[in-house]
């Protein structure tokens, strides 16, 4: 089954790096963004799905400025859109709702939710 290209577009991340290789600043932009110009980015999680190979590929990167609860609440919200993702490719709601109840379960292992948190 083909499908008929009528459009590309790019998503652009530059990694400024520091003298130990260490990423220093993260910047990201779009040809179809919301905005204009480049945004900085304090981390980046990219997953790539090679069919031939059946296999994930995977670049993580996070900025030295980053503080740990930056990436917990980075992490949190990464893990609670992997289950929306994963509901709207497989229509899978029931495992899908397992993933919401762990990425919650970590949201309050790691303190991201408010004092007047209610689950």
């Amino acid at each position: 089954m083909s499908t008929e290209i009528i459009k590309t577009s790019q998503i652009r991340i530059d990694v400024h790096l520091d003298k130990e290789s260490l990423p220093s600043q993260i910047e990201w932009d779009a040809d179809d963004a919301d905005f204009d110009g480049k945004q900085a980015a304090k981390g980046v999680m990219l997953a790539i799905f090679d069919g031939l190979q059946q296999n994930a590929m995977r670049i993580d990167l996070w900025t030295n400025d980053m503080q740990v609860d930056e990436m917990n609440l980075f992490m949190f919200q990464t893990l609670a859109t992997m289950a929306d993702t994963f509901e709207k490719a497989t229509n899978n709601k029931e495992v899908a709702d397992e993933m919401r109840d762990f990425a919650h379960r970590f949201g309050h292992r790691v303190d991201v939710f408010g004092p007047d948190h209610k689950h």
